[in-house]
């Protein structure tokens, strides 16, 4: 399965650490969001006004208690389906 085919409310992972790039609303630039691998829950799906066939994904990641923070906007280049093993 691939990201593209996805849903609101399906699980994703962080495909890489995920870092604000100052477009978040009271975040810091640089302030890492998402470390890679970690779980969140897709809450909405979008397109870039300006590009219509570029999907954005707004993802609640998890944080080491397990709660869901706030939504991020994703690439699909962000995310994956399952997470990586590490050997």
């Amino acid at each position: 399965m691939r990201v593209e085919d996805l849903d609101i409310g399906d699980i994703v992972y962080a495909a890489t650490t995920i870092i604000d790039d100052g477009s978040m609303p009271e975040g810091m630039e640089g302030e890492i969001l998402a470390e890679a691998g970690t779980r969140g829950v897709i809450t909405m799906i979008g397109h870039v006004e300006e590009q219509p066939e570029r999907s954005v994904f707004l993802v609640r990641f998890e944080d080491k208690e397990m709660n869901l923070g706030n939504p991020i906007g994703c690439w699909v280049d962000d995310l994956m389906v399952e997470p990586k093993l590490i050997n």
